[in-house]
């Protein structure tokens, strides 16, 4: 089923609305969840809307939060989210970092009691907007076995940076730090689909292609997917990102860290080494490093090279950034693709808060 971005839009920003976001705030997190649909990140789009219901529903949302500053330097600030949406609360982050570095030459903010915050990429591409370079991560419900264990102890710990360019369009890497993000793993739930070797291990550690393993006492692995593929590389950057989001800011992290509500199969750990999730994020000012528009000529011929580099037949070479722009194209003229699962639990919805899908 395709649906108009703008239909969902509204949607989604009524369902907000009900819940006791404010009109800005509404608009604000409908956006991060838009933006994910439009890239073609199904799995962080509005897929994830019925999370935010249940964590509201579980008392770990404030639809009204009092986002504030708690510590600060000229560079950098931790910020307490007050149990507000992610989606709202590293908007506000990524702004103070980007006020930082106008002044400084680059803002870095880490971030402590706040909840998912949808994709990353949202977050570091706001630095565009600036011509600055941008970073978000954030810390995520431990569903990840580091390598060798049979423990999950991280999350999937996602990396974000943007960099503009100048005739070229801008660099945008934004990766899970593990073989797969879980919500890939709900999609095959879903559709009844079997996970490839490689994305996740059964309760003794072994691979498997059971999409519900992580359900039944397994875990899923960190990029590389074993140690003789490097999954020691992931595991280690995504224990970079829970000791940036979580350790440095005082959120939870680790096996700590909450669970979102839809991986509601994990509960919520007795004792807290924080509070709520955590995220990190910065902004870099280009000028701080050279002249801005050499830069952003450098860059143009950057990704103008890797674009000519050979290449296997019928597979050029792709810029981060570039299949989720083109599908953006695509689904804002087509409309948004909508798996038949969640357009029940977008019409579930619809139906308890009275607004019309």
């Amino acid at each position: 089923m395709n649906i108009k971005e703008k239909r969902l839009r509204q949607f989604t920003e009524r369902i907000f609305q009900a819940l006791g976001c404010s009109t800005k705030d509404a608009k604000l997190a409908a956006d991060v969840l838009i933006t994910a649909d439009l890239r073609g990140v199904d799995s962080h789009g509005t897929a994830r809307l019925v999370g935010y219901v249940r964590l509201y529903d579980n008392g770990r949302l404030n639809p009204a939060p009092q986002i504030r500053i708690i510590h600060e330097t000229p560079s950098t600030a931790v910020i307490d989210g007050d149990k507000g949406l992610g989606l709202v609360v590293a908007p506000f982050a990524m702004k103070v970092a980007m006020k930082k570095a106008k002044k400084y030459g680059s803002g870095w903010i880490s971030v402590q009691n706040s909840n998912h915050f949808g994709i990353a990429g949202y977050h570091s591409m706001l630095a565009l907007q600036n011509d600055m370079i941008g970073w978000a991560m954030t810390n995520a419900a431990p569903l990840v076995v580091p390598t060798f264990a049979t423990e999950k102890m991280l999350g999937t710990n996602p990396i974000a940076v943007s960099v503009p360019a100048g005739n070229q369009p801008p660099f945008v890497a934004d990766f899970a730090t593990t073989a797969v993000a879980y919500g890939k793993m709900e999609i095959l739930q879903r559709k009844g689909l079997p996970a490839p070797i490689g994305w996740v291990q059964d309760a003794s550690g072994k691979p498997t292609h059971d999409a519900n393993a992580v359900k039944n006492g397994g875990g899923l692995l960190p990029l590389g997917g074993n140690r003789e593929h490097g999954s020691h590389k992931g595991y280690g950057l995504g224990a970079v990102v829970d000791i940036f989001s979580g350790v440095l800011s005082g959120a939870n992290f680790g096996p700590w860290v909450p669970p979102f509500a839809t991986a509601g199969f994990h509960g919520m750990a007795a004792e807290q080494v924080g509070k709520g999730t955590g995220h990190f994020l910065g902004a870099m000012r280009i000028d701080g490093f050279r002249p801005k528009e050499e830069f952003k000529a450098s860059m143009d011929t950057w990704i103008e090279r890797f674009r000519a580099a050979k290449h296997v037949e019928d597979n050029p070479v792709v810029i981060p950034g570039d299949p989720e722009r083109e599908l953006e194209k695509i689904r804002r003229a087509e409309g948004i693709p909508l798996n038949e699962k969640v357009v029940e639990d977008l019409q579930t919805l619809a139906e308890r808060f009275g607004v019309k899908f």
